[in-house]
């Protein structure tokens, strides 16, 4: 097994040995066990800290360099115009706690996230029209994410909330 430990930045694109797919939820995780597109065993073995983006760079000890790529993926694709009405459907979908991608194609304006009934009714209540379909999920990383740096929030959970948010609290 090559044991992934470091994150590194820009390589010449033939020193990039394989590549490994893998879904958002797999790339917010620093410790891993996963099969790269050629069929070789790795580990992951990070730092906490930033999630793994679509193109990022790891080293194993050995020196192999893998490539992270983002995975196809059921999503909800809500698009609407952009503007206010953008801005209003992203605040009460962020308001909720929901992974986003915001986005801008040749069709529009869009906000992606991982399906959920009650946040599609939301959208489609705020105007948008919305799509169900497999892409690659990339959402915003938040304010407070900086490249190379981690984040963790500072207050407890001793609390009860009520209700699951469906994501992990690390940045």
């Amino acid at each position: 097994m090559l044991e992934l430990t470091q994150r590194i930045t820009h390589v010449d694109a033939s020193e990039i040995h394989d590549n490994l797919v893998l879904p958002y939820e797999l790339r917010i995780r620093g410790r891993l066990r996963a099969t790269t597109e050629t069929k070789l065993d790795v580990g992951l073995f990070l730092d906490r800290g930033p999630v793994l983006r679509d193109g990022d760079l790891l080293q194993a000890k050995t020196g192999e360099i893998i490539r992270i790529r983002a995975a196809e993926e059921p999503v909800v694709t809500a698009r609407i115009d952009g503007g206010l009405p953008l801005a209003r459907l992203c605040y009460h979908l962020g308001n909720r706690h929901v992974t986003l991608a915001i986005g801008e194609d040749e069709q529009g304006s869009y906000v992606r996230f991982p399906p959920d009934h009650v946040l599609e009714e939301l959208a489609e209540r705020l105007g948008a029209t919305v799509r169900h379909h497999t892409a690659t999920f990339d959402p915003e990383p938040g304010a407070y994410s900086q490249a190379g740096h981690g984040h963790s929030h500072a207050h407890g959970h001793d609390h009860h909330h009520g209700h699951s948010h469906g994501h992990s609290h690390t940045h």
